[in-house]
């Protein structure tokens, strides 16, 4: 299942550097959320790369390691979502159909949007509302969203040999954007940019006015700084990634890592600009971006806000999936919110799902 409400789901995010995962309490229709429970675990490089699971046995003891010290129940029901190449998402304009017309023929509509074929995905849709990005009269907007049948099954696998119950299988950009309607508020014809760095791949969602309008996952993030940093000073994967969370390393000036930093903002700015500008040209809008938030691990990067903020002319900030999700006991600290603020969006945007979506 790609879209969809019922009991809360616990969300799992399993990225290609860390697993993080997060259990909320809904307090009753319109009162928000309790953040219950939260926690992360390193993962080897060599375990997930590119979204691709390379090692299962390693995934998965690092899941039920953690399911284990936050005290998860193997009979929670279980969200986690997909990124990169292996997802398609497409808004695309149909003529107005019922929906029953409109089930016989997505799966013929969809086969002229995805380029891989039909029957090595799942497929899910949904009618959106407001009017076709296409600006033709009588027609309506639906979002199309298919992932590969055999990395939904890898990662269902990997749940399941934690000893985990498998529910959801979201986008990760979408679970993203759960995460920023629970916490924010919409302006009318505000437009927006939620960019979620990670290790090698950047999600981009654009939402004009609150609706979903755009996204795009590019395959670029964090491993470029390391690689970057590793390469022009000859140095170890480890101590590169000391020098780009900012620690200092003897017999490195930090003024050289910083130029190095500096230059791969500038490509990861190069590509979230071409999304952007691309978004104007499909949309046909000239309104400019208003905000950008930013989440996951490399938004942290020393001047990564500052850069963007220069390059794309907005206001550029991170966003926190707890702005309004207060944390309850000892499995929610302060200080644990602090430190997974940065990179819990999508385990959070997971959480806020409910089983039947």
């Amino acid at each position: 299942m790609l879209f969809g409400r019922s009991r809360n789901l616990v969300g799992l995010d399993i990225g290609d550097s860390s697993v993080k995962i997060v259990e909320l309490k809904e307090l009753g229709k319109g009162r928000g959320f309790q953040l219950l429970g939260l926690g992360w675990e390193p993962l080897s490089s060599e375990a997930i790369v590119d979204g691709q699971i390379m090692d299962s046995q390693l995934v998965s003891e690092t899941i039920q390691r953690l399911c284990q010290r936050c005290r998860i129940k193997s009979t929670s029901p279980v969200a986690v979502a997909l990124s990169g190449h292996h997802v398609i998402v497409k808004r695309i304009s149909l003529p107005q159909m019922s929906d029953a017309e409109l089930a016989e023929s997505i799966h013929w509509e969809a086969e002229q949007y995805i380029p891989f074929d039909i029957d090595d995905v799942n497929l899910d849709y949904q009618i959106l509302e407001g009017s076709s990005l296409s600006g033709e009269g009588g027609n309506m907007d639906v979002l199309l969203a298919a992932a590969k049948k055999d990395k939904i099954n890898d990662y269902v696998s990997v749940l399941g040999d934690a000893g985990l119950n498998p529910a959801t299988v979201d986008i990760a950009s979408f679970a993203m954007q759960n995460a920023f309607e629970a916490n924010y508020e919409f302006e009318p014809n505000q437009v927006i940019a939620l960019v979620d760095i990670g290790s090698a791949v950047s999600s981009i969602s654009v939402l004009h006015g609150g609706t979903s309008v755009y996204w795009r996952d590019i395959n670029i993030g964090g491993n470029q700084y390391t690689d970057a940093i590793q390469k022009e000073l000859n140095l170890s994967a480890e101590q590169a990634e000391q020098l780009k969370r900012g620690e200092e390393i003897d017999g490195v000036p930090y003024e050289r890592v910083l130029s190095i930093l500096s230059s791969v903002s500038d490509d990861i700015g190069t590509e979230i600009q071409k999304t952007l500008d691309f978004f104007k040209q499909i949309s046909a809008t000239d309104h400019a971006l208003d905000r950008m938030y930013l989440t996951g691990g490399t938004a942290q990067v020393v001047h990564m806000k500052e850069s963007l903020a220069e390059r794309l002319n907005t206001q550029v900030e991170l966003l926190n999936p707890f702005r309004k999700i207060p944390p309850v006991g000892k499995d929610a600290s302060p200080d644990l919110v602090n430190e997974m603020m940065p990179t819990a969006s999508v385990a959070v945007g997971l959480a806020l799902r409910k089983q039947g979506d």
